[in-house]
């Protein structure tokens, strides 16, 4: 595996009864880049990201998480490399019967040995980090869908993950409040150096966030590389996905 990889697929299969999600896919997503995987829905893209975490084991083929190849690890084994990576959920997927706050510790109380004022304290830094101070104490019901995103995010991102795993981050919001949360993503990378894998049908934030896009259908990567080659493709179909979602 490249030193520089963060992530590699090599010929990765996975059907669902006679259904072919992916059909020896392969590539591989450097460290510190942004990787955009889009399609149309119920091509596989959220399949990929389970697949990441070992949610979902592939037919064959390997996958490569930094120096681990993952498809035949213990569950032992596979926890601790799910301690390096983050996962921010398409609806945030925030516990409503703990606060704000308490979601964003919840990594830190389960997998670190920090006392309770540390634990806070983190977990406050981490949601001023990403623009929500003050609404610690506050319940998941009480904040808009936007600020929602923000808290998953804080929470993915409690660990110190070298990879961030982002399912769908424009869905639900406006575009402005979309804007912003590519902006902080953008930014992560930038300033930590993560990897960051995004699944998403929006082009406007593929376009801000990535540094290749790849296009799935039918099983196979169609193409990828920069918003502009995708734009040039060759393939008609990925020149017109990128003009009728960039109109959005």
């Amino acid at each position: 595996m490249s030193e520089t990889a963060a992530i590699r697929f090599v010929d990765v299969s996975k059907a669902f009864g006679s259904l072919k999600v992916l059909d020896r896919v392969s590539f591989e997503i450097p460290r510190g880049s942004a990787f955009c995987i889009l399609g149309r829905s119920g091509t596989g893209k959220s399949v990929m990201l389970r697949q990441l975490v070992g949610l979902i084991k592939p037919d064959s083929g390997q996958i490569f998480v930094e120096d681990d190849e993952i498809t035949h690890l213990s569950s032992r084994e596979l926890s601790q490399v799910r301690k390096r990576m983050g996962f921010l959920f398409q609806y945030s997927a925030l516990f409503d019967s703990i606060s704000v706050g308490e979601n964003v510790a919840f990594p830190l109380r389960r997998h670190t040995r920090l006392s309770s004022a540390e634990i806070r304290e983190r977990a406050t830094a981490l949601l001023d980090r990403v623009g929500l101070p003050g609404i610690y104490d506050k319940g998941p019901a009480d904040i808009s869908g936007g600020m929602r995103k923000r808290a998953g995010l804080a929470r993915a991102l409690a660990l110190n993950p070298s990879i961030l795993l982002v399912d769908e981050p424009s869905s639900g919001l406006d575009p402005v409040t979309s804007g912003e949360i590519d902006e902080l993503l953008h930014d992560l990378k930038v300033s930590e150096g993560a990897t960051l894998v995004v699944v998403t049908h929006n082009i406007p934030s593929a376009r801000r966030i990535g540094d290749t896009l790849a296009v799935l259908h039918e099983g196979h990567i169609l193409d990828s590389g920069t918003a502009e080659d995708l734009d040039n493709s060759k393939h008609q179909l990925v020149q017109d996905f990128m003009k009728a979602e960039g109109a959005n």
